[in-house]
């Protein structure tokens, strides 16, 4: 046997809930340990460190279903999406996905938010810095560059669209208060989640903001067409409006320069 084929047969029996694999075969016991004693000591030592993994990356999906209940759908997820990354600071990045596969649309919609939720944390923590501009940045730059400026999203910045009080479990659960209990929105909101200072930071938009940064960072309008579709509901108002919410986007750390 190769040595990759053997190494795929012993992840394939760690993940296994009975050696029907015939791994053990290919092993020889030592003097003071058997085989089958050497192999359970190592498979229930790989699934708890999996579970340590998963509860850490996702603790407010761990307190909403349980101890019992959210080890079965850890053990169900690493069996259908084995780690396929060498760290697995990665091991969850499809959690959300299985939880909408494998359970009911009523239970899962609520709770794959929540996981959606928690894993952008992990992404906002673990991405690259990028170049994020600054106020004096934006000091700095020439009146005439002030129409034509693009921005782009800022690496570290995720987004999850929030219909449910996804957010309101989150703190909760950090702060160890009590569970609030699932709930919907009254109407959807963007929640961001994003690194600045090597902390990660949150909060939702309401719908104007929301549609005024998306429209720079994700569509590329310049701050004049920004300017011109916050007219239709500020009128005069849109400038300073404008310039507002890009020096609180700037301060935030969300946007960094568009490339030409």
């Amino acid at each position: 046997m190769r040595l990759t084929d053997w190494q795929l047969a012993f992840e394939r029996h760690l993940l296994a809930d009975a050696d029907d694999t015939g791994f053990a075969g290919t092993l020889i016991g030592g003097p003071t340990l058997d085989v089958d004693t050497g192999l359970a000591i190592y498979h229930n030592a790989y699934r708890a460190r999996l579970l340590e993994v998963m509860q850490g990356d996702f603790p407010a999906v761990w307190h909403w279903l349980g101890d019992d209940e959210f080890a079965g759908l850890v053990v169900a997820y690493v069996q259908c999406y084995p780690s396929t990354h060498f760290s697995l600071r990665w091991l969850g990045q499809r959690f959300a996905d299985f939880i909408d596969e494998h359970l009911v649309a009523e239970q899962a919609a609520p709770l794959v938010e929540l996981a959606r939720l928690e894993w952008a944390f992990t992404l906002a923590f673990d991405a690259p810095a990028g170049q994020p501009l600054t106020l004096e940045d934006m000091a700095l730059l020439a009146p005439e560059a002030w129409p034509l400026l693009q921005v782009d999203w800022a690496p570290a910045v995720q987004q999850v669209l929030c219909r449910f009080n996804s957010l309101q479990i989150w703190r909760a659960v950090k702060a160890q208060a009590g569970f609030p209990g699932s709930q919907a929105l009254p109407l959807a909101e963007v929640c961001l989640i994003w690194r600045n200072q090597q902390v990660c930071r949150y909060r939702s938009l309401e719908p104007a903001e929301a549609y005024a940064l998306a429209g720079m960072a994700d569509s590329g309008w310049s701050f004049s067409e920004l300017c011109a579709e916050l007219a239709v509901t500020y009128q005069e108002g849109a400038p300073l409006q404008a310039v507002t919410w890009l020096k609180q986007w700037v301060e935030d750390g969300l946007l960094q320069r568009r490339a030409p």
